[in-house]
């Protein structure tokens, strides 16, 4: 009989241990090697982030939007850090100068090829459970934008060509007519 493959489990301080430059996350103990962004990735969630802090200014808003890499500390146990592309918290005790303790209330996730994976189902999962309002994934390759409202259990896909509400700002949609992908 063959003898089970012994699992290792990381905690933060692993990724804290991790050489300069060299980005991962960490989800249920394991660890998962981030690719830097390209372009064009860059630009979309620039595009998006923009959008969104220049309403919450204009409002005179409470929120804080913040871009990866950014820690997020799922929950209070030491193996669930991420580093969503875009973070939106609107509860300030959550914020540290470490990052985030907590679920952010909206989280973006540009999709790479490396990232769909994680994107569409880990931290789909991960993001649900924790507490996140609202959550977001922004595949161009796809032209889809698939909406996820926790709060009130929607899920709702669009494209490129649309006008996307946000679920937590009742007068906030981006035009991602107007979202820079090229």
């Amino acid at each position: 009989m063959e003898a089970l493959k012994q699992i290792k489990y990381y905690t933060i301080d692993d990724i804290y241990a991790l050489p300069d430059g060299q980005r991962a996350e960490l989800i249920d103990g394991q660890i998962h090697y981030m690719a830097p962004p390209n372009r064009q990735h860059q630009d979309i969630v620039f595009s998006i982030s923009r959008k969104i802090a220049d309403y919450i200014d204009a409002k005179k808003g409470d929120c804080r939007v913040y871009l990866a890499p950014f820690a997020v500390f799922l929950n209070e146990n030491n193996n669930n850090y991420v580093e969503p592309d875009i973070s939106v918290i609107c509860d300030k005790t959550k914020l540290t100068n470490n990052g985030c303790n907590g679920a952010p209330d909206w989280i973006i996730e540009v999709v790479s090829p490396s990232s769909r994976p994680m994107d569409y189902y880990k931290k789909l999962f991960k993001y649900r459970i924790s507490g996140v309002r609202e959550y977001w994934i922004v595949d161009s390759k796809k032209n889809l934008i698939i909406v996820y409202n926790f709060e009130h259990d929607t899920m709702h896909d669009y494209t490129f060509s649309d006008k996307v509400k946000s679920g937590i700002y009742e007068e906030f949609e981006i035009d991602f007519t107007a979202i820079h992908t090229e």
